[in-house]
C-alpha cells in the first residue's frame, strides 16, 4: 500500500533525511562542472607532451647563434650537437648550400661562450663507422676580439672529416703500387751500405754510414741547431706588428736598388782591385810614409807628458784600492759556492721551471684579479647585509603569547632537533614523520586567496572557532627594489604593530 504523498514548504530538508551538503557534486552544489577540470587536465597534459619532445616555447628563440661555413657539411644535419672540449654547449639550427660551400648555423649557450674571433669549427664523427656527426668547436684565444650573434666563421678556419669511402677511393690499384714503391725507395735508401765510390766525395765523418745512421747524427746535432733557427726566426718577426714585413719590404727594396745598379757595383769592384793594386805598387811611399813615423811620435811626447802630469793622482788611487784587490780573490772564492749554488737555482727544474709556471698562469691570475674586482664589492655588500640586517633579525626574540625568550634563529634550530626526535624509526620502515590532521564538531569556513574557477573557499573541522590569528597577513606584498642595497633596510619589527593579533579569518558554519 501507498504512502500518501505529502506537501513540504520548497526549501526544507526531508524530515527524514540528512540537510544537503553544498560540498558534494549534485547537492546544491555551486562551484565548476566536472567536465571543466576534464579540459583543463587534457590541457595540461597536451603541453606537457609538446614541451618534452620540442624542448622548447614555441616562441622562444635559438639565443646566440653563430655560422661557420664548411667546404662539405658531410652527413651534418640540424638538432646535431655542437661541442666544446667533449661537452655539449649548443645545436646545429640550420645547413644550406653557400655556393661551393655549406653554410651552418648553430646555437651556443652561455657556458660555452665567449666565440672569438681566431676560433676554429671541424665537423667530427661522433661514433666510429656510424655516420654521425657534431661540430667541434674551438672558442679561440682570450686576447681575439669576441663574436657577435650572426657573426661567421670563415671557411679557412673550418675543416671537415674525412669519410672511410674517400680514404678507400683514394689508395685504388695504381696509387696503391706507387706507394708501395715509394716505401720500397725509401727504405732502402736509408739501409743502402754506401761503397768505396760513393764516399769519395763525402765528408769523412759520414764515410760509410748508412742514410738512417746519418740520419740519426743530424738528430743529435739539429736540436742545437734548430733552436738557434728559432731564435733567428723570432727575432726576424720583431719587436712591433708589421716589423717582419717592413723588413722584407725595404730588404725588397735594397735588392732591386742593386739590381738597378749592377753595372755600378761591378764598376766598385773593379776599381777596388785597381785601388789595392795601386797601393802596391805604391809600396816603397808607403815605406817612406811608414818611416816618418817617428818624428810623429816625438811631436806627439808633449802630450804624454801631460798625460803623465795627471797620472799621479791615479797612481794614489790605485794605491788606495791595493788592498781591497788584495781581497778580492778571497771575495771570488768565497762567492763560487753561492755562484754554484744559484747557476743549479736558475735551472729549468727549480727557478726557470716556477717561471715558466707563473708565464702560462699570469694571464689566468690577470682575468681573476680583473674578476675579483667585480666579486669583492658584492662580497662587501652581502657581508654589510648579513652584519647589519639578517643577524639582528635572527637575534630578535619574538615576543608573543608563545615565546620562549630565546632567539628566533634557536627556535628554528629546536625545530630541526624536534623534527629529528619526531621522525625516529619504531621499525624496520625507517624513519618517517606522522601527521594527525585535527578534527572537531566546529565546522569553519575561510577564503581561499589561491583558488581558481570560483574554488574560493576553503572548509574544516575544529574543537572550537579560533578566536584571532598573529600575526595577520598583509594585503601586499613588500615593494622588492633592485636598486636598493640590503645592508641599508631597517631590521624588521617582528614585535612591531604588523605581529598584532588580529580577528580570525575563519568563520563557523551552522549544520
Amino acid at each position: 500500500m501507498r504512502r500518501p504523498l505529502s506537501r513540504r514548504p520548497a526549501g526544507r530538508p526531508h524530515p527524514e533525511r540528512p540537510a544537503p551538503d553544498p560540498r558534494i557534486w549534485g547537492r546544491h552544489y555551486t562551484g565548476p562542472a566536472p567536465w571543466i577540470f576534464g579540459i583543463v587536465i587534457v590541457l595540461i597534459l597536451a603541453i606537457g607532451v609538446y614541451l618534452a619532445f620540442a624542448k622548447k616555447l614555441p616562441w622562444s628563440s635559438e639565443g646566440y647563434e653563430l655560422t661557420a661555413t664548411f667546404e662539405n657539411a658531410s652527413t651534418l644535419r640540424e638538432t646535431s650537437p655542437v661541442r666544446i672540449a667533449g661537452v655539449n654547449v649548443g645545436k646545429v639550427t640550420n645547413v644550406e648550400r653557400d655556393g661551393d660551400a655549406v653554410a651552418v648555423r648553430f646555437s651556443v649557450d652561455e657556458d660555452g661562450q665567449p666565440i672569438h674571433s681566431d676560433a676554429s669549427a671541424e665537423i667530427r664523427p661522433r661514433l666510429f663507422l656510424e655516420g654521425n656527426f657534431f661540430v667541434d668547436l674551438e672558442p679561440g684565444s682570450p686576447h681575439a676580439p669576441e663574436l657577435s650573434d650572426g657573426d661567421t666563421i670563415p671557411v679557412t678556419q673550418t675543416a671537415t672529416a674525412v669519410q672511410l669511402d674517400e680514404v678507400l677511393t683514394a689508395l685504388q690499384d695504381p696509387e696503391r703500387r706507387g706507394l708501395q714503391r715509394l716505401l720500397h725507395g725509401y727504405g732502402t735508401g736509408l739501409t743502402y751500405q754506401p761503397t768505396a765510390a760513393d764516399d769519395a766525395d763525402q765528408d769523412p765523418i759520414v764515410q760509410g754510414e748508412t742514410a738512417a745512421k746519418s740520419l740519426n747524427d743530424a738528430f743529435r746535432y739539429g736540436g742545437r741547431a734548430g733552436r738557434g733557427t728559432s731564435i733567428v726566426n723570432t727575432a726576424l718577426l720583431g719587436e712591433h706588428p708589421h716589423d717582419l714585413s717592413a723588413f722584407i719590404s725595404n730588404m725588397g727594396i735594397t735588392f732591386q736598388k742593386l739590381a738597378d745598379t749592377d753595372g755600378e757595383l761591378s764598376d766598385l769592384i773593379t776599381n777596388f782591385n785597381t785601388f789595392t793594386g795601386a797601393l802596391a805598387t805604391e809600396s816603397a811611399n808607403l815605406s817612406q810614409t811608414f818611416a816618418e813615423l817617428p818624428p810623429t811620435l816625438e811631436e806627439t811626447e808633449v802630450s804624454l807628458r801631460n798625460l803623465n802630469e795627471a797620472l799621479p793622482a791615479v797612481r794614489a788611487l790605485a794605491i788606495e784600492s791595493r788592498p781591497g784587490i788584495q781581497e778580492l780573490p778571497t771575495t771570488i772564492a768565497a762567492g763560487d759556492p753561492w755562484l754554484a749554488q744559484t747557476r743549479a737555482l736558475m735551472q729549468d727544474s727549480e727557478l726557470g721551471g716556477i717561471a715558466s709556471d707563473l708565464r702560462a698562469a699570469a694571464p689566468g691570475l690577470a682575468e681573476a684579479t680583473a674578476a675579483a674586482k667585480r666579486l669583492f664589492p658584492e662580497q662587501t655588500l652581502l657581508g654589510r647585509c648579513t652584519s647589519q640586517v639578517l643577524v639582528p633579525a635572527s637575534n630578535t626574540v619574538v615576543e608573543d603569547q608563545f615565546s620562549t625568550g630565546v632567539p628566533n634563529y634557536n627556535e628554528f634550530l629546536f625545530t630541526a632537533v624536534n623534527l629529528a626526535g619526531a621522525v625516529q624509526g619504531f621499525d624496520g620502515n625507517g624513519p618517517y614523520a606522522r601527521a594527525q590532521t585535527g578534527g572537531g564538531p566546529t565546522l569553519v569556513i575561510g577564503n581561499n586567496p589561491g583558488g581558481v574557477f570560483q574554488n574560493t573557499r576553503n572548509f574544516a573541522n575544529l574543537i572550537e572557532q579560533p578566536d584571532g590569528i598573529q600575526p595577520v597577513q598583509p594585503t601586499e606584498a613588500p615593494p622588492f627594489r633592485m636598486d636598493f642595497p640590503c645592508f641599508k633596510n631597517r631590521v624588521p619589527d617582528v614585535n612591531g604593530p604588523a605581529s598584532a593579533i588580529g580577528p580570525s579569518d575563519l568563520t563557523a558554519v551552522s549544520p
